[in-house]
Order: structure tokens, then sequence, then C-alpha cells
């Protein structure tokens, strides 16, 4: 089997922690607001990978692979609660994603909540 992208990593990231209850959008970081600015001044066109960009996923150094993820919460729930169910939603996809390529390795993932709306 092959190696998974990680732009398929990124993508079931992304629909899980904006699927899990409690989740307003995902928190783009500066590098990614500023290639999006970058984008925009050399072309009209732009891609979705800047403009969902709340996420950081890196191999670690025993094969697996480190998740990052930054969301805007709803302030109507707990956020340590939110934050728990997408990192366990995040955890499930992300393994499910390496499984479907025959390649399950250990997943950690860093919720980071950076406001609520």
């Amino acid at each position: 089997m092959t190696a998974p992208h990680p732009e398929d990593i990124q993508q079931a990231v992304a629909a899980a922690a904006l699927a899990a209850p409690g989740v307003a959008a995902l928190q783009p970081a500066l590098a990614d607001r500023l290639a999006l600015a970058a984008s925009r001044a050399i072309t009209a066109r732009t891609t979705s990978h800047h403009e969902a960009s709340g996420i950081r996923c890196e191999h670690t150094s025993e094969g697996g692979w480190h998740v990052e993820v930054r969301c805007i919460l709803h302030a109507d729930r707990r956020v340590v609660d939110i934050a728990r169910q997408v990192r366990e939603d995040v955890r499930t996809a992300v393994t499910a994603c390496l499984t479907q390529h025959g390649t399950p390795k250990p997943v950690t993932v860093l919720v980071t909540v950076t406001r609520t709306v």
C-alpha cells in the first residue's frame, strides 16, 4: 500500500473537526494567512487549502503523525468538552485514513481553542 499524502490527512482532520458539535470554524495560522494574502496578490484564484487551514500535520520521528488543530468554538458549550471531542474525532479520522493506506501508525492530536463566538 502507499503512504497517504499530507493533504489527505488534512482533509480528514478538517472534516472531523468541523463535524464536531460546538466547532464554529478552524483558525488559520499567521503563515497560512500570509500565504493566502500573497496568493491573492499574485493571482485572483485562491486554493481552498489556505482558506480552510487551521491544521498542521507532520510525521514524527517514530513514523507516526502529529496533528495540530486550531478551532473557533461556539460559546454555548464547555470548551474542554468540545476540545476533547475534537481530539477523539480527529484521532479516529486520521487513524482510519492511515488504515486505508495500509499504514496504521501512532497519531497524536493537539487541539487549541483560539476563541469562542
